[in-house]
């Protein structure tokens, strides 16, 4: 199926809530890079975190990737800054910082397969052991950044070490896919809504001034995250594509 057909699909996903994906145990949320955890999961962090539910992140990578020429945030005052970002951001969302591991993986850089991806894999398993996790929410493969697609795979290496344990894409940069992509079969898995918890996730995505706003003004080609993206993201509802076992 391509991306023109696929998408839209996504919007019709049903409306469900969160026993429905974890079966009422833990879960553990698989981001990227610093932000794509409030990006893509913030109301669920929110409402999991709301319910008592046991939620665990693990950001894959340091982040370091999106100022690359600044003088004023070289790369370890920057994975510094971005870690700490992220930790506001999840305090905004009910998560404590003794429930977040950073892997600190190269950003643009994260592998599929080796060694490294092994022990990443590894470090997701014993967070899913921690929380008892019924579900693994990771970024979408067909997200045209490599290392979301390197994230997804990576949690394909964890997921025989918890073969009970049901897995979730979400997608974050997927939504800008030409529409000619072939992204395969109709999507299953369900919306979640996170009206409560809207206010909560713009103040998370909000928390990573660096990626947001011109904190870091010494680096022409630095990234910042696009308004409509944040806009589109940041609705009534988070999307949850069920992976195969």
């Amino acid at each position: 199926m391509r991306a023109d057909a696929f998408l839209p699909l996504l919007h019709t996903l049903p409306v469900a809530g969160l026993t429905a994906m974890t079966g009422g145990r833990g879960l553990v949320v698989v981001a990227p890079h610093p932000d794509d955890e409030s990006l893509g999961c913030g109301g669920l962090i929110a409402e999991a975190c709301r319910r008592g539910d046991a939620v665990r992140l693990v950001v894959v990578s340091d982040g370091c990737g999106s100022h690359p020429n600044s003088r004023l945030y070289p790369r370890e005052r920057l994975r510094a800054l971005r870690q700490d970002e992220t930790l506001r951001a999840v305090a905004a969302l009910g998560l404590v910082p003794g429930h977040v591991t950073f892997l600190g993986l190269p950003d643009a850089h994260v592998p599929r397969a080796g060694p490294e991806a092994r022990s990443a894999a590894d470090r997701i398993a014993a967070a899913a052991q921690d929380c008892d996790a019924g579900a693994v929410f990771v970024t979408w493969r067909h997200d045209p950044h490599c290392d979301h697609a390197a994230a997804a795979a990576i949690v394909d290496l964890a997921r025989p070490r918890r073969p009970a344990m049901r897995a979730f894409a979400y997608p974050v940069w997927g939504w800008t896919l030409p529409p000619e992509r072939e992204v395969g079969p109709a999507p299953r898995g369900f919306r979640l809504d996170i009206e409560p918890h809207r206010a909560a996730k713009r103040r998370a995505v909000a928390a990573h001034a660096s990626q947001t706003t011109g904190l870091i003004a010494d680096d022409p080609e630095g990234f910042r995250l696009p308004e409509a993206m944040v806009e589109r993201l940041c609705g009534p509802h988070e999307w949850f594509i069920e992976l195969p076992e």
